[in-house]
């Protein structure tokens, strides 16, 4: 597990996975996904809930836009099918699984996000998909689990805008569970009624 994308602490009988980079926007790079992936398949074994999480400014900018503009038609799809193994591993797991955000939510972030079971966000979160300003479109399974959570016109607009929602929309429109000052707190509490 790399410390340099992301550590893992205990705390009571969760898992807390917060996401780490050196400039701050914890971006799901090939490394930081493929280490991720390693740790939640490894943790799946304990069967104990999971608490992803970020810092104050970002939980996640998403995938790197530099790797990405690098992709061909073979690489996209292996790179597709990487993120795909991650977002599966989290939806599948055998215990509770939170994210909590704080800060910006965008793109693959926000893919990891709607793989978890559950969200909590700061009164200050901001969640998106901004791919279609840039002309992309995820492969990372928030296609199909966004409509499932906001209904497939919200979504639609999501995607197909690129629109920002804000926390109090995203709690109006089923985006998350909840908001909290303390989005890791409040999951903690939670997990452990």
């Amino acid at each position: 597990m790399s410390a340099t994308t992301f550590e893992i602490k205990k705390r009571e009988e969760v898992r807390i996975v917060r996401l780490r980079s050196d400039d701050g926007t914890n971006r799901l790079t090939r490394a930081c996904v493929l280490s991720l992936t390693a740790a939640v398949v490894q943790l799946a074994r304990e069967e104990r809930p999971i608490v992803f999480a970020g810092n104050g400014r970002f939980f996640s900018a998403g995938a790197e836009v530099q790797e990405i503009s690098a992709l061909n038609g073979r690489t996209a799809y292996e790179f597709s099918k990487m993120g795909q193994a991650l977002m599966g591993a989290i939806d599948c797991f055998p215990a509770p699984v939170y994210a909590t955000v704080s800060g910006y939510c965008m793109g693959g972030g926000l893919d990891l996000a709607l793989a978890c079971h559950h969200r909590i966000a700061s009164p200050h979160a901001v969640f998106g998909h901004r791919g279609a300003a840039l002309g992309l479109i995820t492969g990372w399974g928030g296609t199909q689990r966004l409509p499932r959570l906001v209904g497939k016109g919200r979504a639609l607009e999501m995607f197909v805008a690129a629109e920002k929602i804000m926390a109090p929309q995203a709690l109006r429109i089923g985006l998350v569970d909840a908001i909290a000052d303390d989005p890791v707190t409040e999951a903690v509490r939670r997990l452990g009624r």
